[in-house]
């Protein structure tokens, strides 16, 4: 990225297009979303909008990868390495079954569903910020884990996609097929435990 785009991807007008822009495509979906209602809700002119994203596809993906990057930190900053791993994988589960069927979570993964043919950088995007992310920082958890004999484990980045596939029983099919749009905080910390539970029968020591 070159100096120029860097400042650009920064300061107080381009957090407003993205505030403006999450707000947008949460209520009108990607397709819906309007270049002008972005502007008009990040308060912002056209101009200034397009300055930062010329295509539309570019603002999504960056909203996306931010907000996934967001969980990612908050989640970080809630591990202490030095507590018991149950306590640290049952604050990581928690964190990412609630992510999984949050609104914003399932309206990417339907835009990147629909979107798979047209548009396929999306899905790599959202793959790369999201998931992929993810993993890579439960993989650096899991091998300290396995360093200080908390847990046994071989491999360990198919350990760490288990634990991410876990932490969707019950839940992410019903958020992705409509057929429920709101979990409780009972409904998260139970599917976070039985994950929990689950990882450490096979890896505990």
């Amino acid at each position: 990225m070159t100096q120029t785009a860097a400042i650009l991807r920064t300061g107080r007008k381009f957090d407003q297009v993205l505030r403006g822009a999450r707000e947008v495509f949460m209520a009108d979906g990607f397709e819906g979303a309007s270049v002008d209602d972005i502007a008009r809700a990040a308060g912002v002119s056209k101009a200034t909008l397009y300055s930062y994203f010329p295509d539309k596809r570019l603002l999504f993906t960056e909203v996306a990868q931010t907000e996934c990057k967001r969980l990612a930190e908050n989640v970080i900053s809630m591990i202490d390495d030095s507590k018991p791993a149950r306590e640290v994988l049952t604050i990581a589960a928690t964190q990412l079954a609630a992510f999984l069927v949050s609104d914003f979570s399932q309206q990417v993964f339907r835009v990147c569903v629909a979107e798979r043919d047209r548009f396929p950088e999306l899905g790599m995007a959202f793959f790369e910020a999201g998931p992929q992310n993810g993993q890579r920082h439960m993989v650096e958890y899991l091998e300290k884990a396995v360093a200080k004999g908390e847990l046994a484990i071989e491999d360990v980045q198919i350990a760490a996609e288990q634990f991410s596939e876990l932490c969707k029983v019950r839940i992410w099919t019903k958020a992705a097929l409509g057929i429920q749009t709101s979990f409780s905080k009972s409904e998260i910390d139970e599917i976070a435990l039985q994950a929990v539970d689950m990882f450490m029968a096979r890896y505990g020591v």
